[in-house]
This record gives structure tokens, C-alpha cells and sequence, in this order.
């Protein structure tokens, strides 16, 4: 009997991924660059299941049935596309590869039509959830060749997590890139995430001088209100945690963040959209900032850095913090779903939002409670276009905002970093103001470089040119938007 799909890499995920697909009943063919891994997995993890293992290309592919299914889980990159070029040769059309690694978007956009022309399918499929999601249901996200998801989605919605009414965290997302793309705002969103956390620790530690203790049991406690999490709760656990000598680990973890690129991809592609992703941009910076350790020690020095305590009722300010960034974390996600919509409408994906809500909503790492309320957004209004103006939301936003406010300008006086949970605030601020000072902007683009602008007192769409020193020409530059 012959496999259902073959997994190339055999790193954590890819193990994991294969001991889950086994587990609800499919065959899987297991194959890695280095062939003494397959052995070793055999005899190890693998042993007593009904995996195969393949000892070359060609024997795995011998080894599935047809139309075949070959998911890489290597690392993204050149990697994948030598794999790619070494199968083309060994698979027959209509046979079928995933690439379940972290790829930027235009990548499998490119693969997508590549292997298009070969008569291969090809899937780009976002996985999130860690080696814990891997082994026991991930978020699944595909995208590219859509014929070949009647194929796969037996074995992906089998595999992928599900929600408490059952409902799998895998759907199809869309043509071409539009899976990794996901995957990257869902990344960008972990970033944004992740900093807002860090930003609360901060004010907890050094601006009301908690100790871990009382971080571990906060963390615990915001876990059962609307900010219930998986990153809460691992916060929750990591404060907790004690080392060999009975202190808390991670104060001895020195403070410089690393990353991977794709909160970074999240930003750069939201410039190219022009989408005001400004949270979740501060949060890549934030980590860019932790990683000049030596730096910060000498410029802190210099300036005599000191933070000053944040004085008052304890419980009071931390009360505040946890709405700070409840509404924040509210932010974050408005803002890569702008992201999602607009990139939709650009490459013509037809995004379903409410859905893309529900691929999240358990499984990976943003994984929360909220995410239910997202989709319910998005189904009473598909055209939502900012997700704070959803009543459930609006309501939220603006009971947390007295605090939201408060927590940010003592933060700013304390000397406390706070970039992500004070440009949401920013954000808010400048979505919300009708008018705002960018008429003075453009006037200056007009004085130096002839700009031109649109009046209030003009149907929109008239563009007007001044002589504002009566020495410059009367000709306008051409008008351009970004």
C-alpha cells in the first residue's frame, strides 16, 4: 500500500507534522536530505507508527499514491526551490507540492506559476503553532493552486486544529502567495503581540516595582478575562518558572530579541500598500533597539538613565495596564486586517476576513479568545474596513481609553519605552481626527517642489499650484500618490 503524502525535512516541525498526519490515520512517506535521519527517525519517534521512510527523491516519490502530495518543510529560501527543481523531473502532471515552510508571499507566487507551466500544483501553506501546534493541530494556511486543494484538504483539515464547536483552523485562503501572505500578517501580528506584553512587564517592573511573583499571578489572572491568550498564558508560565536556585529565570535572560524576517517583510509590505501598520512596525524597531545591548549600556551612561517609580494605588494602575493593552492588541489586529484587505483588493485574492479570523483562533501563536469576535465581525459587515468600528470593538476601545491614555503619558514621564502601545494610541488618535495638520504638509510640498494640492472649498480630484514666493514658475510637478 502506497503513502497518502510525503513530508521532505525532518527537523521538529516536519516530525511532528508527520507523527500528527499519522496519528489520524494517514500513511506518510518521510524523507530527508541527510538520509541517516530517516533511520533515526524510524527507530525513534517514528517507531511502532505506519510511516515509511524513502532513501532518495525517487524513492519517495515510487512510495505515493498518485496524484502525489510532497510537503517540503525546509528552511525558506534557495532550499526550497532546489528541492523543487530536483522533483520537477520525478513527478507526472497534476501531482502536487507543498511548501509548509515560513516563505515570503511573492515567493510562492512565483512558484505558483512556475510549476503552473509544468503541469505541476503547487501550495504554499502557512503552519503556525510551534513544534506543540506541529504535533497536536497547527493553524493551517494554503494558498496557490487551487485545484489541488480538494487533494489535500482530507489530510490538512484533519490535522489542523479546531475550535471549541469543532470547526478546523485550515481553509483555503486563496490563489498564488495569498497563504504565506496570512501566515506573514498573522507573524507580524505575533510580533505586535509580543512587544505590547513586553511594554507591560516593563511598567510593572521597573515603573511599580513588582516582583515575578506577582507577575505570574497578574498574567494568570488577565488570562481569564477578554485578553485570554496563548501569549498570556506562557507569560503566565514563564514568570512563574524558577531556576536551579529557586529565582525566576527570566531575569537572568540577557535582553536582546532576535528574529526571522517575516515581522520585518509584514512592514516593508505595508509600505509598498500604504497601510499605516504602525504598531506592529514599532514592534520590529523594538527588537532592532534590544539588539544594540552593548550600545544602550554605554548611551545610558551617558545620559544617566534612571526610571522614576510610577507612584499610586498598585492594583489601580495595573488594572489600567491590562485595558492599555487590551485596547492595543485591538489595534494591532485593525491594522493587519487593513493590511489583509488591501493586499486582497491589490492582487484580486477575494480574502474571505472573517474566515482568515477563524484560521487563528486556535492552533497558533496570536491564538485567542477575541479572534471568535473578529469573525463575528466580519460576517455581520464583510466590508469592514477598520475592525475598530465594529460596535463589539468600538465599545472596547473606547471604555479602555481614559486608562489606555493614562498608562502611556505616565510611561512617557517615567522614562518607561512604550513604542508599540503609544503609536496604537497615535494611531487611534489620527484615524479618528477629522482634520489633521497634513494641509500644512502639503503646502510645504507645493512651496518647494511644486507639489500641488487639493482645496476644501473644490470638488475633490482639482489639483491647484501656488507661487508662493513670487520667484518660483507657475508650472506644477506631476501628482502622484503612494
Amino acid at each position: 500500500m502506497k503513502g497518502d503524502i510525503g513530508v521532505i525535512g525532518l527537523a521538529v516541525m516536519g516530525q511532528n507534522l508527520i507523527l500528527n498526519m499519522n496519528d489520524k490515520g494517514f500513511k506518510v512517506v518521510a524523507f530527508n536530505r541527510t538520509v541517516s535521519k530517516v533511520d533515526d527517525f524510524l527507530n525513534g519517534a517514528a517507531k511502532g507508527t505506519n510511516v515509511i521512510g524513502a532513501h532518495s527523491l525517487q524513492d519517495l516519490v515510487d512510495k505515493l499514491e498518485k496524484p502525489r502530495k510532497i510537503m517540503l518543510m525546509v528552511r525558506a529560501g534557495q532550499v526550497v526551490d532546489d528541492f523543487i527543481e530536483q522533483l520537477v523531473p520525478l513527478l507526472d502532471k497534476g501531482d502536487i507540492i507543498i511548501d509548509g515552510g515560513n516563505a515570503n508571499f511573492p515567493d510562492s507566487t512565483r512558484r505558483t506559476h512556475y510549476l503552473a507551466e509544468k503541469g505541476i500544483r503547487f501550495i504554499g501553506a502557512g503552519v503556525s503553532g510551534g513544534e506543540e501546534g506541529a504535533r497536536h493541530g497547527p493553524s493551517i494556511m494554503p494558498g496557490g493552486d487551487e485545484s489541488a486543494w480538494p487533494e489535500i484538504k482530507p489530510i490538512f483539515q484533519a490535522i489542523a486544529a479546531k475550535t471549541p464547536q469543532g470547526e478546523p483552523c485550515c481553509d483555503w485562503v486563496g490563489r498564488d502567495g495569498a497563504g504565506h501572505f496570512v501566515k506573514m500578517v498573522h507573524n507580524g501580528i505575533e510580533y505586535g503581540d509580543m512587544q505590547l506584553i513586553c511594554e507591560a512587564y516593563q511598567f510593572m517592573k521597573d515603573g511599580l516595582g513588582l516582583s515575578d511573583d506577582e507577575m505570574h499571578l497578574i498574567f494568570s489572572e488577565w488570562n481569564k478575562t477578554e485578553l485570554d491568550s496563548y501569549l498570556i498564558q506562557i507569560t503566565a508560565d514563564i514568570f512563574g518558572y524558577k531556576d536551579e536556585n529557586g529565582e525566576p529565570l527570566v531575569e537572568k535572560i540577557l535582553d536582546t530579541a532576535g528574529q526571522k524576517g517575516t515581522g520585518k517583510w509584514t512592514g516593508i509590505n505595508a509600505l509598498d500598500l500604504g497601510i499605516p501598520l504602525t504598531l506592529i512596525t514599532e514592534a520590529v524597531f523594538a527588537r532592532c533597539v534590544s539588539a544594540f545591548k552593548d550600545q544602550r549600556i554605554q548611551a545610558g551612561k551617558l545620559f544617566g538613565k534612571t526610571i522614576a517609580p510610577v507612584e499610586g494605588d498598585k492594583a489601580e494602575w495595573v488594572n489600567a495596564l491590562r485595558q492599555a493593552l487590551l485596547a492595543s492588541k485591538i489595534i494591532s489586529y485593525a491594522q493587519g486586517f487593513m493590511l489583509i484587505r488591501e493586499a486582497s483588493e491589490t492582487n484580486d485574492w477575494a480574502l474571505n476576513y472573517g474566515n482568515t479570523a477563524l484560521l487563528w483562533r486556535e492552533g497558533c501563536i496570536i491564538r485567542s479568545a477575541f479572534l471568535g469576535n473578529i469573525r463575528d465581525a466580519y460576517e455581520a459587515n464583510p466590508d469592514l474596513v477598520f475592525l475598530g468600528s465594529d460596535p463589539y470593538f468600538k465599545g472596547i476601545l473606547e471604555s479602555c481609553l481614559p486608562a489606555w491614555r493614562k498608562v502611556v503619558a505616565k510611561a512617557i514621564e517615567s522614562g518607561i519605552a512604550m513604542p508599540c502601545m503609544a503609536a496604537a494610541i497615535t494611531f487611534l488618535d489620527g484615524y479618528t481626527t477629522e482634520r489633521l495638520p497634513a494641509n500644512l504638509l502639503q503646502a510645504q510640498r507645493d512651496y518647494f517642489g511644486a507639489h500641488t494640492y487639493e482645496r476644501t472649498d473644490r470638488p475633490r480630484g482639482e489639483f491647484f499650484h501656488t507661487n508662493w514666493t513670487g520667484k518660483g514658475g507657475d508650472t506644477a510637478s506631476t501628482t502622484y500618490d503612494i
